[in-house]
Order: C-alpha cells, then sequence, then structure tokens
C-alpha cells in the first residue's frame, strides 16, 4: 500500500493598484500590452521600486497564516529563459522567504491543519498565447505582484487540496489582498505529488529507501481551479499507485491536467532549483523590517472564517451549514450579524439570506453590497412575518419588489394592498367556494384526515393571493364543516 504526500504551490495576486516594482496599473481584460513600461520591460538601467502596498499586503497574509517574519527583507534573481518574462530573469525572494513555519486549518476537513513552509513576494510573468504554429506575448501581467504559498506535503488526497484552497480563498478575500478569482489568474496552483510506502516516510522527490518502491515528485503545473487541483490529483495518485504496484518506477517531471481527457499530461523532466542560477538581486538592498510596522499590520487583522464560523454556531444558535454558507463571504456574514443586531431572528435571518434572497442575487448577478436590500429592510420585511403582517408567499412577493424597486417593505405591502385578509365575514365566502369546488377533500377532512386540511387552506390562501390568515381558514373550514355546509 502507498500513501500519497501532496503540497501545494499556490500563486495569489494581490490586489494593489500597481505593479510590484512599477508604477504601471494592474488590470485584467486591457488591450495586450498597454500597461508596460521600461521597468517590467527590463529595458537596461531601469531600477525597480517595491510598492509598499504589496508589502503591507503580503505581511498581513503572513500574519494571517500564523508564520514567522523574517527580521530583514531580501530578493533574488530567479534566472530562466522563457519569452514571458521580458528580464530573462524573476525577481522574488528565495534565501530569505518574507514568511516561515506557519499553518492553515482545513475549514471543513475535520479540523487537519496543513503546515505552510514559506510564503514570499515576487512578481509575475507575462502570458503567452499560443494560435497554430505562432505564440504571443501579453506583457501586462509582467511586473504584477504575486504571493506565493509553499504547503508541507501533508495532504493525501485530492479533496483535502481542494479544501486547502477552498480556506485560503476564502482568507485572502476576507483580507480584501485578494480576489480569489482563480478563472482570472488571481490564485493559481502548482500540485507537487509522491507516493510513499505506508509506515515509510522520505522527503518528496528524493528515491525511497533501498529496498521499496521508488517514488519520484511530480509536479504538476498551471491548475487554475480548485476542482481541477482535486481532479488532477486524484487521477495522478491512481497513476502512480498503479506504476508502484507493477513494479515500475514514477518518472520525476512536470506533467499538466488535460480537462477534457481527464488525465495527467508528461510536459517536461523536472528540473531542479539549481537550474534557475538564483543571486541576490543587487538593485533592491536588503533592508530590516521595523518591529513597529509588522505590529501595526498585525493589527489590521480581521476575524477570519474558521473561527468565525465557530462563534456563528455558537453565539446564533446556528447550524454548521448556515454558518459556512453565511461566512463563505465577509459581507455577508457582517451582514447577517448587523440584521441580528438590529433584532432580526437569526436562524430565520439566515435561512433567508441562504435561500430567497440568495436566489434574488444569482438571478441578477448581484452581490449582496451591490444590492438594494439593506440590514434594515430586511428585518422589516421579517418583522412583517413575524407579527401576521404579511405571509410567507406575500413576504416572498415583496421581497421581489424590494430588489426591484428599491423600497421598503411596508411601504410596497401598504401600496399594493397586499394586508392580510383577517375579517370573518370577508373569508368565509371563500372557504364556502372552496368547500364547494372541492367536495372530495371535505369529505375526506370530515372522516377524520387531516392532509386534506392543509390542501383546502391552500386553495384559499391561492383563491386570496395569498392574503388569507392561515388560522382563521382553518378555523372557518372546521366550523362551516361542523354546520353541515361543506
Amino acid at each position: 500500500m502507498f500513501r500519497p504526500r501532496i503540497g501545494l504551490e499556490i500563486h495569489i495576486r494581490l490586489l494593489t493598484s500597481s505593479k510590484v516594482f512599477c508604477p504601471c496599473p494592474v488590470r485584467y481584460g486591457d488591450e495586450p500590452n498597454s500597461l508596460v513600461c521600461p521597468v517590467c520591460l527590463g529595458y537596461p538601467g531601469s531600477l525597480p521600486v517595491l510598492n509598499g502596498e504589496a508589502l503591507r499586503m503580503a505581511c498581513l497574509l503572513a500574519h494571517a497564516l500564523n508564520c514567522s517574519i523574517a527580521p530583514d527583507l531580501r530578493f533574488d534573481r530567479k534566472h530562466y529563459f522563457y519569452p514571458d518574462m521580458p528580464k530573462n530573469y524573476q525577481i522574488t525572494q528565495v534565501s530569505a522567504p518574507l514568511g516561515r513555519d506557519g499553518s492553515l486549518e482545513l475549514e471543513t476537513g475535520g479540523g487537519k491543519t496543513v503546515s505552510i513552509r514559506q510564503l514570499h513576494l515576487e512578481e509575475d510573468a507575462g502570458k503567452m498565447i499560443h494560435r497554430g504554429n505562432r505564440t504571443l506575448l501579453d506583457y501586462n501581467r509582467a511586473g504584477s505582484p504575486l504571493v506565493e504559498i509553499v504547503t508541507a506535503p501533508e495532504l493525501e488526497t485530492g479533496e483535502e487540496a481542494e479544501l486547502l484552497l477552498r480556506s485560503l480563498r476564502r482568507i485572502v478575500r476576507y483580507l480584501g489582498v485578494c480576489d480569489g478569482n482563480m478563472e482570472e489568474g488571481s490564485m493559481r496552483c502548482d500540485a507537487n505529488v509522491s507516493m510513499s510506502p505506508r509506515g515509510v516516510e522520505h522527503s518528496p522527490g528524493a528515491e525511497a529507501p533501498s529496498g521499496d518502491p521508488p517514488g519520484r515528485k511530480v509536479e504538476i503545473k498551471n491548475l487554475n481551479s480548485s476542482r481541477f487541483v482535486r481532479l488532477a490529483l486524484d487521477y495522478e495518485t491512481s497513476r502512480q499507485r498503479e506504476i508502484l504496484r507493477r513494479g515500475g518506477r514514477v518518472a520525476g517531471e512536470t506533467r499538466l491536467w488535460n480537462e477534457a481527457a481527464g488525465v495527467t499530461e508528461a510536459m517536461r523532466d523536472k528540473g531542479e532549483s539549481s537550474d534557475y542560477r538564483n543571486v541576490p538581486e543587487t538593485d533592491l538592498p536588503p533592508f530590516p523590517l521595523d518591529p513597529e510596522y509588522l505590529e501595526g499590520v498585525k493589527r489590521q487583522l480581521v476575524e477570519l472564517p474558521s473561527p468565525r464560523k465557530r462563534r456563528l454556531v455558537r453565539d446564533y444558535g446556528l447550524s454548521g451549514d448556515a454558518a459556512d454558507f453565511l461566512t463563505e463571504e465577509k459581507d455577508v456574514a457582517d451582514f447577517f450579524e448587523r440584521a441580528a443586531a438590529l433584532g432580526a431572528d437569526p436562524r430565520t435571518a439566515a435561512s433567508w439570506l441562504r435561500s430567497e434572497v440568495r436566489r434574488i442575487l444569482n438571478r441578477e448577478n448581484l452581490s449582496l453590497g451591490e444590492s438594494p436590500l439593506t440590514e434594515k429592510r430586511l428585518v422589516e420585511l421579517l418583522g412583517l412575518v413575524r407579527e401576521g403582517g404579511i405571509g410567507g408567499g406575500i413576504a416572498r412577493k415583496t421581497l421581489e419588489e424590494v430588489f426591484r424597486t428599491g423600497r421598503d417593505p411596508a411601504e410596497i405591502v401598504r401600496e399594493r394592498g397586499w394586508e392580510p385578509i383577517t375579517r370573518r365575514d370577508a373569508l368565509l365566502p371563500v372557504v364556502e367556494k372552496i368547500l364547494a369546488a372541492h367536495p372530495k377533500a371535505a369529505r375526506e377532512l370530515r372522516e377524520g384526515k387531516d392532509r386534506a386540511l392543509d390542501f383546502l387552506t391552500g386553495m384559499a390562501l391561492k383563491e386570496t393571493a395569498g392574503r388569507a390568515d392561515p388560522g382563521l381558514v382553518k378555523a372557518l373550514i372546521s366550523d362551516v364543516l361542523k354546520e353541515g355546509r361543506g
């Protein structure tokens, strides 16, 4: 039996307005090669200047991931000769990463915590666009600020890797350092996987101990969704396990995920880090990180998703699923807590946010912050339902009108004439009409079949467009049947 050992290398593109070493804007979707300058194009004589906001965001993320932060900030040149990096080297951190020895809890992974080996700040490469036998180059992305996070090889399944990416995505969005859009390249992942015999430990990339089947490290490059990470790793671990089961050797190589075929495919032999000829970056001399500066950044931390989820369950009596939904996005969790502070029943508010509100937001392609629904309007709507001012059907119609018009629920209900019908003399003709139209249900109710009462009540609510008081309708049905008029 063989045990997978999986480590991830995750690139996080920081939400700065300019690139990490030059003033060029950072934007997605602009005309190719329109966001460039001599620095990010590597012109002779141009000098990099560190973006202070990128450093702040990197330090904030390092704090959130429980990393020890280096006392000095140092950069290195990582040399490689690919056309998407016009300088032919990348400014990164090899000898002294910004953060080391951190940890990340998998939010829905049974409490498992994964070690973070290092976190470092670097610049992104440009983009190669392959069209037939031609390759086009877009340098807009070159020089964009990245944080690379390297985990220890402590994951064992594709599902765990997917959970880690989802947990990290929540964290970076909570902190406001990245939008987490993997489809736009804001988060990218390379996965390293090797196989060890059960009960035998060895480092990924090294041969297994003598007498054991060898398990070399395989890297899967450029995975752009958490789902593809899971699928690629599940396939790759099965592939390696089968090779070793037959007595073969797993080649150390770089592979790509073929989404259409559902397989990983060989790309190239795995090179060693020494191929990059790393040297200190002479244009960015080392400098100490002021402890007061780091402490000031640490004070900017917000309550992160995992502890917030536990608190919502504890303080508001929510289910784990409800708290998980609410903490997926910080603005939704903030909205919920502000609504609860204004008097909304927490469980009812969470239920409406998970169901009706989410349905409309998805349909209209809106975020909660972009919508006309405010905490006050949700509290007012739920109060109308709680106090018997409207039923559930009218409440859903009212919510639709809030989104359409941006008006308050009470005003909508009053102007639309959606107040409940609570007078006996107004509902009695409706009940008599329903009983006459459904004699079979009336007969079943007289025979003691209580389900018929729910059916008849529903028909009355339908007849009154949801305005009838359900309790009064049921009482009237019983009275009419007792009098022998139904």
